[in-house]
């Protein structure tokens, strides 16, 4: 059966409430629940069954004491889902999975254990601090409660909409439980990378095992797993899911604006209906009665609609069960637009020209890439080595992704079929950083790198913050150069140093300064001047492949040169001389 399109505006409605606080639900009225939805042209809200205190906010049969003790309308979730069904308003049910206060406090024995032996957790959150924040192990007995809870959500809202089961992560855990699994699939729990790996795949193992659950009573529901883990080299969970939701909330992240163009750009590609989050607070999560400036809330939202996703807006329910009159008011001033534009963004395809390969996990340097090519108005999307490249014109290796035997094969072919690429600095290069992996970069290492005083190569580190003690120099030259004086323009950090293969041609080289900034030898309060001196490299092309010796993107990421910009976008129109979009 195909999944009916997700809507295109939400809400998440959190209600995390602490057991001492009064009166919840005391004055929710179901006909003003649903009215101030309509208004606010919300058409899907998800809402709570259980919460991160470990609280439950219908009546349970089989945990009656976890109801919240001062829980005034005990049917609030039941009144909430009826409610919206008869406005044809879809109203999926949260639950909290990893993160449960009242079970966390009651069985520490189901708590994930770090190698140091303490619990692990995501902030302090210990006896003595105010927190929800300790991991439950899921594979302990916890588990199995668990799905007896779900079960009861499903037999109790046997037409539910959709299950939301939040904080499904990979944890470094080294509890009894998983020592004992560790050691019956072979894997040894005394290194990280084998403990890693196995919550990886016993992870993906529970959202199965959930998910086959769920479908036992209900064929048509969505099923979300919020895992932190899904992006460029790691898909497994996606089979459990029915769609992708993400957390984009810009204030909320050490990455602001840059969280959700580079998520969206991967997820997109990953043929599922997506959704993300931003939220009517201020600042994040939780920031009780505080409200987005409308300019803001809209920006996040129509960036979602731009890049192919749905809208979801993140709230939090007051604990007298009321939705708070002025926040919706802000949010159907943005719905209302959303909903004006429906048609445009229904079943839309991102049209792409640029594919940018991303390393496992992620990189400083996509950050950077990200900034450049949406600061120079280029259609892309984020990759992975199991990416279909064909459908793009130039693929982007930013800074440090690495290739392994299988991955240089891909983009030899992608090369040989007329495709074209732009990397930059260890981009390239094998695993093990000793070579380039395909002669198709026009390039080879130097076996000799510049070392540091405590002799370690120095190449892309930015040693002293401030001074940036190995800078060196790019003199731009030609079309690369166009726009740019045709004079020395420093990089923070020391290129990687190569020569130039027959066939290529260098575009720009790296000049020297007069020495690197060392106690033996420093000048003024940065980096010492140019000594005019061509030292490798800078940039290289050979036929459809054009090669940066600097950590470009990361440099533009940390200080914002406009001539790495410049560089970049130039370079681009050499590759792309005839974009889909300008």
């Amino acid at each position: 059966m195909r999944q009916k399109p997700l809507p295109f505006r939400q809400v998440h409605l959190d209600y995390h409430n602490h057991e001492s606080l009064p009166g919840l639900g005391s004055d929710f009225d179901a006909e003003e629940f649903v009215r101030t939805l309509e208004k606010a042209h919300v058409n899907s809200i998800t809402c709570f069954a259980r919460c991160h205190h470990g609280m439950f906010y219908y009546e349970s049969k089989a945990h009656p004491e976890r109801i919240h003790p001062h829980l005034a309308e005990r049917n609030l979730l039941r009144k909430q889902l009826e409610a919206c069904r008869s406005r044809e308003i879809r109203a999926p049910i949260y639950t909290s999975v990893q993160w449960d206060h009242y079970t966390a406090e009651r069985h520490p024995e189901w708590l994930c254990v770090g190698p140091d032996g303490k619990p692990v957790t995501m902030v302090e959150s210990g006896p003595h601090e105010p927190g929800f924040y300790r991991y439950l192990c899921l594979n302990s007995p916890y588990r199995d409660w668990l799905k007896e809870h779900t079960q009861e959500l499903l037999t109790t809202f046997p037409n539910l909409d959709g299950l939301f089961f939040d904080i499904v992560w990979s944890v470094d855990c080294s509890c009894r439980f998983c020592r004992v699994a560790m050691a019956d699939a072979g894997r040894d729990f005394d290194h990280r990378e084998d403990r890693l790996a196995y919550s990886d795949t016993m992870i993906e193992g529970f959202m199965q095992e959930m998910t086959y659950l769920v479908r036992r009573h209900n064929a048509d529901c969505t099923v979300y797993y919020n895992n932190g883990n899904i992006g460029p080299g790691r898909r497994e969970p996606l089979s459990a899911m029915t769609h992708l939701e993400f957390d984009a909330l810009p204030s909320d992240s050490k990455e602001g604006y840059m969280n959700f163009p580079r998520k969206a750009r991967f997820e997109r590609t990953l043929g599922k209906d997506w959704v993300a989050m931003t939220g009517k607070f201020h600042r994040g999560w939780g920031d009780l009665h505080s409200y987005k400036n409308q300019a803001a809330l809209e920006y996040d939202c129509f960036q979602l609609l731009a890049l192919g996703g749905k809208c979801l807006i993140g709230d939090q329910l007051d604990p007298s069960g009321r939705l708070d009159s002025y926040g919706y008011d802000l949010i159907g001033k943005v719905y209302a637009q959303v909903e004006e534009r429906e048609p445009w963004c229904a079943d839309a395809t991102a049209v792409v020209d640029i594919g940018v390969l991303s390393p496992q996990g992620g990189s400083r340097a996509d950050i950077g890439v990200t900034r450049i090519l949406q600061e120079g108005g280029h259609q892309f999307n984020f990759l992975d080595s199991e990416s279909d490249f064909s459908p793009y014109k130039v693929i982007i290796l930013p800074d440090r992704v690495t290739l392994s035997v299988t991955l240089a094969q891909k983009l030899a072919a992608y090369i040989a079929g007329d495709g074209r690429l732009l990397a930059s600095f260890e981009s390239g290069l094998n695993p093990e950083k000793t070579a380039f992996a395909l002669p198709e970069f026009g390039v080879a290492l130097r076996p000799d790198p510049t070392l540091d005083t405590e002799g370690e190569v120095v190449r892309g580190r930015i040693i002293g913050w401030k001074q940036a003690h190995y800078a060196d120099f790019i003199l731009p030259q030609g079309t690369v150069g166009e726009g740019l004086p045709q004079t020395e323009h420093v990089m923070y950090t020391r290129a990687a140093e190569v020569d130039i293969l027959p066939g290529a041609q260098m575009l720009a080289p790296v000049i020297l300064p007069h020495f690197f900034r060392t106690a033996a030898a420093f000048s003024s309060h940065m980096h010492a001047p140019s000594s005019g001196i061509i030292g490798s490299a800078g940039i290289v092309q050979k036929d459809r492949v054009i090669y940066f010796a600097h950590a470009i993107f990361e440099q533009y990421d940390h200080f914002a040169s406009r001539w790495c910009k410049m560089l970049v976008l130039n370079a681009l129109k050499m590759l792309l001389p005839d974009p889909c979009l300008r």
